[in-house]
């Protein structure tokens, strides 16, 4: 990019944050690092928080003028990212999140492929860095195929067109076309623009280069926390295109209807087979067992082989996606794989009950908004 800085166009970098108090100062100083040399600012909708989200977003606005804060009053994520957007001013616009660290050189490189694709949103991978051993277990399990499946801003390859990215460089006019993020839904909000995107007839590229560094859930309850709460709203997209319904995204639920099937088949001929034996003397239980046993054994081995087959299964995955992690980690990446499986595969299936969502009416009215909560 040789032009003056006058001759640049302004970017705009949009972001919503709650309860980010340990991530956020870091991701902002991240952001006003870029070496970006036109005309920049950062807009953050800042939501209701449990935490110190909202002082550090303070303290961080009163010492950079380059950082807008506004607020998020309902706190959901669509809600909060199309507030930012449309405060900002300039007609470039990169989305961060708050567990997002921008690498240097990041926003110049947007820019640039914005101009060289004429794309309407250009973004490369997520790069999962864990600290902790379960943190470092749950990164390597986001970018193996075996963790969410094999998705390019998860496991990467070459660079163009794609179905999605990660985060999202855009330009003001083709956000304005398609309405921005839909606040009928408390997740895969990203997913969702990229579709009607490309349903408007423009492009979505995918480029490598544009990595950034994700900081994955620490914890076990957090990470079920997301992934059900993703797979809950995922079934929403379903339900509003199911074309949209891939076999990437049924394999999770499917996956946990094998295994909970297994289970409760399994341990319900188990008990069966207990209380027959409490019942009985021992002869009449050596009878008992002669006329059921292979009717019953099959019923319940065959069932519990289906949670088997699947913990074997998850067992062999990691292995193969084990290489350089140390030993506590290596230990916790079959745990990370199995809960992003089932915890998604779970809000699936729950977000069947669910009422199902509606666009939002013209004038944005809440009232039009039903479904899971976030």
């Amino acid at each position: 990019m040789n032009s003056s800085p006058t001759d640049l166009p302004g970017v705009s970098v949009f972001m919503t944050v709650r309860d980010e108090a340990d991530h956020l100062a870091r991701v902002v100083e991240q952001v006003l690092a870029q070496d970006y040399p036109g005309p920049f600012e950062v807009v953050a909708a800042v939501g209701p928080s449990r935490d110190q989200t909202r002082a550090i977003a303070e303290d961080l606005a009163s010492r950079h003028p380059t950082l807008r804060l506004i607020d998020n009053p309902s706190g959901g994520i669509p809600q909060g990212l199309n507030l930012a957007w449309r405060a900002t001013k300039h007609d470039y616009l990169v989305r961060v999140d708050g567990h997002a660290l921008l690498p240097p050189g990041y926003v110049r490189k947007a820019v640039e492929l914005l101009d060289q694709t004429g794309a309407a949103n250009v973004g490369g991978m997520m790069v999962p860095e864990g600290v902790g051993p379960f943190q470092k277990a749950v990164a390597r399990a986001m970018s193996s195929p075996f963790g969410i499946g094999r998705v390019q801003f998860h496991t990467g390859g070459g660079p163009g067109p794609a179905d999605t990215v990660y985060l999202g460089n855009f330009r003001r006019s083709d956000l304005e076309e398609v309405g921005g993020y839909d606040e009928a839904l408390g997740r895969a909000e990203d997913w969702d623009l990229n579709h009607r995107l490309a349903q408007a007839g423009k492009l979505v590229w995918f480029d490598p280069t544009l990595g950034v560094l994700y900081r994955p859930r620490d914890n076990w309850r957090a990470l079920v926390r997301q992934f059900f709460s993703t797979g809950r709203w995922r079934w929403q997209v379903v339900r509003h295109d199911p074309k949209t319904a891939s076999p990437r995204y049924l394999a999770a639920p499917g996956a946990t209807l094998a295994v909970g099937t297994g289970l409760i088949i399994g341990l319900a001929g188990l008990a069966k087979l207990a209380g027959a034996g409490a019942r009985t003397d021992r002869g009449q239980r050596k009878a008992l067992r002669r006329r059921n046993s292979r009717r019953t054994d099959r019923i319940w081995v065959a069932a519990l082989g289906l949670p088997a087959l699947y913990a074997a299964g998850v067992t062999a995955a990691a292995a193969v996606s084990a290489g350089g992690l140390d030993g506590r980690a290596k230990r916790r990446l079959p745990l990370a794989i199995a809960t992003m499986h089932l915890a998604w595969g779970s809000g699936f299936l729950r977000g069947m009950f669910d009422q199902p969502t509606r666009r939002p009416s013209a004038d944005g009215d809440p009232s039009e908004v039903r479904g899971p909560r976030p």
